[in-house]
């Protein structure tokens, strides 16, 4: 069962999303008729009448008659905010007009997907993120310096996507959409100095999964013996916590707060979805040991080895 915020992901957990979004669609839309502002930062120069005769049914409604039960609404609501999200983002783009109406399309778009298969399945399958090459597989024992070598080639893959080519990306978006807030140098100071110390921490936990752990962090190569060692003395998850704080660095760097939010995000997502099911695989391998391990040791908070406790 899927747990976020301590609420479980059920189909009616979904079917309440789509209620209050089907009250925050007619509230925004009452806001567009209301207030010139808001019309003009969520839809810029697009034709008021038109978007309103087709958004209102089509998002607003459907959204209702999704959060009521009736399923054949979701086949109209959810392409349709899909489209409507794709456009806004391409407008925003191209004018710099409607930035936070892109934003909040997008934001709704991806929400709307999810709960959708959580409706359709019956569940969350979060399984499938594990699935095919990201499938927890131990490593093979090539040696050493493979692993190491392997580890060094997926953390410059890894850091190269996820904390270079996608903030710059997510950084570009909200500069065209008008969305950037302007923060202090100190935040960029203090940017520079988190992003050091998490990238040592990132290399130290990948070195020492590969020498101690004769494995290297991709999925499909954990490995071979736990890692109680290094960084795992103090937390469970040093690789996360490093590439969290990462995140946030280079977010602080590109003066962006939607690139902090990126990181802030994918933070909740690991620890509600993928750490679960890695630590049940940890669970199933070493058993008894990976049980007095989570015991001891923090998931994120660095303690003393000795005055370790779950948390």
């Amino acid at each position: 069962m899927l747990v976020v915020a301590g609420i479980r992901i059920t189909p009616t957990t979904a079917r309440a999303y789509f209620g209050i979004q089907a009250l925050a669609g007619a509230v925004w839309w009452l806001a567009v008729f209301g207030s010139d502002a808001v019309r003009t930062a969520t839809l810029g120069g697009l034709p008021l009448p038109l978007m309103a005769m087709l958004d209102i049914p089509l998002f607003v409604v459907g959204s209702a008659l999704t959060a009521v039960g009736i399923r054949w609404a979701l086949w109209i609501t959810v392409p349709w905010t899909v489209l409507v999200a794709a456009g806004m983002a391409l407008y925003a783009t191209v004018t710099t007009m409607a930035g936070w109406g892109a934003l909040l399309m997008v934001c709704a778009a991806g929400a709307s997907i999810a709960a959708a298969i959580v409706i359709l399945w019956g569940r969350a399958p979060v399984e499938w993120l594990v699935t095919g090459p990201l499938a927890f597989r131990s490593a093979d024992p090539v040696g050493r310096d493979r692993l190491l070598a392997r580890t060094g080639l997926q953390t410059l893959f890894f850091w190269g996507t996820f904390l270079l080519l996608i903030p710059l990306g997510v950084s570009f978006v909200e500069s065209r959409w008008l969305l950037g807030i302007e923060l202090p140098v100190t935040a960029r100071i203090a940017g520079a100095a988190l992003l050091a110390a998490a990238t040592a921490l990132g290399v130290w936990s990948a070195v020492t999964m590969s020498t101690d752990g004769e494995g290297t962090p991709l999925p499909s190569q954990m490995a071979n013996r736990l890692v109680v060692t290094g960084p795992y003395r103090y937390v469970r998850n040093p690789m996360a916590v490093a590439g969290i704080a990462q995140g946030v660095a280079v977010g602080l760097l590109f003066d962006s707060w939607l690139v902090v939010m990126y990181s802030l995000g994918g933070s909740v997502l690991w620890n509600t979805v993928v750490r679960p099911l890695e630590e049940a695989d940890l669970a199933a391998r070493f058993g008894a040991d990976f049980d007095d391990y989570r015991a001891r040791v923090s998931c994120w908070v660095p303690v003393r080895p000795a005055a370790s406790r779950a948390l």
